[in-house]
């Protein structure tokens, strides 16, 4: 008789909603993804909104949870104890939001760390210059870049405020996105489990 044991690793994902603007229209595919993720996955799954932080201009890197200033140090932890990420942004000309690589800033590289990239645009190209900017930003903060993207273009006829789907043709993308940032994620934490 053949057994096959497959070992799982709990994740703790965090999902980087990059718009600090109210009614953000990038916040409903960061909605969507923590939703579908916490449904059909064992991880912990969480949701960081820049609408919600006041985080001020970068002035020194956070080293530790510990050397965090008190106001922050819950962001801290999620940031420091994340073993993957998700980058959720818009596209502010021709780039990623000036917000979401502050939050990054301040805290250490991300060694060895797997990033989903997404990003949103109520036009047709669906932030994809803001997605090439993130492929560079990912190698910089010592990450592992999933190679397979989700950009979504028309964000506001894909998405309800809710996170919830409006588009079913667009699920085939989500599906994708998910499963691939899922493989390379496990296989990472795997791998950084026997190190």
């Amino acid at each position: 008789m053949l057994y096959i044991c497959i070992q799982f690793y709990f994740m703790r994902i965090e999902i980087l909603s990059g718009s600090p603007r109210k009614n953000s229209l990038t916040k409903r595919v960061a909605l969507h993804l923590a939703n579908r993720l916490q449904e059909t996955t064992g991880h912990s799954v969480g949701l960081i909104d820049l609408n919600d932080s006041s985080l001020p201009p970068i002035q020194s890197v956070w080293s530790t949870v510990e050397n965090t200033p008190a106001d922050f140090k819950p962001l801290a932890k999620r940031m420091c104890n994340a073993d993957a990420y998700i980058l959720v942004s818009p596209e502010f000309n021709g780039s990623y939001s000036p917000a979401l690589k502050n939050l990054l800033d301040h805290f250490p590289k991300r060694h060895h760390k797997p990033f989903g990239i997404v990003t949103a645009s109520p036009g047709a190209m669906g932030g994809m210059r803001a997605a090439q900017q993130m492929l560079l930003l990912v190698p910089a903060l010592f990450g592992i870049a999933s190679p397979y993207l989700l950009l979504v273009p028309t964000v506001d006829k894909k998405f309800a405020a809710d996170g919830s789907l409006l588009d079913k043709a667009f699920d085939h993308a989500i599906h994708n996105f998910i499963a691939e940032f899922l493989w390379l994620s496990e296989k990472v934490v795997t791998a950084n489990e026997v190190i």
